[in-house]
Parts: structure tokens; sequence; C-alpha cells
């Protein structure tokens, strides 16, 4: 029997999607289980790989080579420690949702918001559970790392 979610537009499922991973985001930030930038992320990482439970690479422009490379490493770590990848476009949203959150930090501090880590293992956080399955749908897809784009508001 297919499950009855297997009838939602795609384009209704991604949006639905792209909302549960906006939520969790801001809510990981304000619990402070939000690591942002790629060398913050990568630090994190090597130190305590088990504490993370989705990583977030962020790219508008494709053409970065060394964005690239460096997406290319996240993604074979995070594959090789179990941890779920998810790459969206709409770094701009990412910038109006986070500065949303917490208006009083410097605009610098969300400079680099190519790759967030989602941390906290113990979390049972429903929005968690929804892009975990996406992505989780996406591999049974043959989609190596599930993709999202993030809609402008």
């Amino acid at each position: 029997m297919i499950p009855e979610e297997s009838f939602v537009p795609i384009e209704n499922r991604m949006q639905s999607v792209g909302l549960a991973l906006e939520e969790l985001l801001v809510t990981a930030q304000k619990q402070d289980y939000l690591t942002v930038g790629i060398y913050e992320s990568a630090k994190l990482l090597n130190a305590d790989p088990d504490s993370v439970v989705l990583c977030v690479l962020a790219a508008d422009d494709v053409e970065d080579v060394a964005l690239q490379i460096h997406f290319t490493l996240l993604q074979c770590f995070c594959c090789d420690s179990g941890i779920t990848i998810l790459r969206v476009s709409g770094v701009q949203r990412l910038q109006q949702l986070l500065d949303a959150v917490d208006a009083n930090r410097n605009q610098e501090e969300h400079g680099d918001l190519h790759c967030m880590l989602v941390t906290n293992p113990h979390a049972d956080h429903c929005r968690l559970q929804e892009v975990g399955t996406y992505c989780l749908e996406s591999r049974r897809l043959d989609q190596w790392v599930a993709e999202l784009v993030l809609q402008e508001r």
C-alpha cells in the first residue's frame, strides 16, 4: 500500500519541508543548537560529530569552486558519520530568518551561512523528523544529497 503522503504534489511537499526547515533552524538558534559557518562547522564535526543531527549546506552560487570543494568534503564526512545532509538554495531567506531571531547580533556573525549544523541528538523535534524523512526519501530516489529551494518572503 502506498502511503497517503506519496500523493502530495512535489511542490507542496517541498514547500512543507522548507517551512519545517525554517522552523527547525529558528528553534535551534534560539536554543543555541545551531553552529553557523564552514570553519565553525568543520571544527565541531572534528570535535563532536555524534552531537550533529543535521547538516544544511546553502549556496545560490554553484560556480564558486572553493565552496564546492568545502561542500564535497563536508558531505563525505557527514555521510561517513551518518549525519543527514540537506542542500538548500535561498541564502538570503536564511539571512532573514536568523537575523529576525536575534536582531541584536552583529550582521557579520551570520556572514557565512553556507554551512549550518543542528546539534542536540536528544531533541525529538517534529520538524527535524519531517526534514529527515524528506532527506531519506530523496536518497531512495538516488539523490545523494537532498535539495530544497527556500521561498523568499
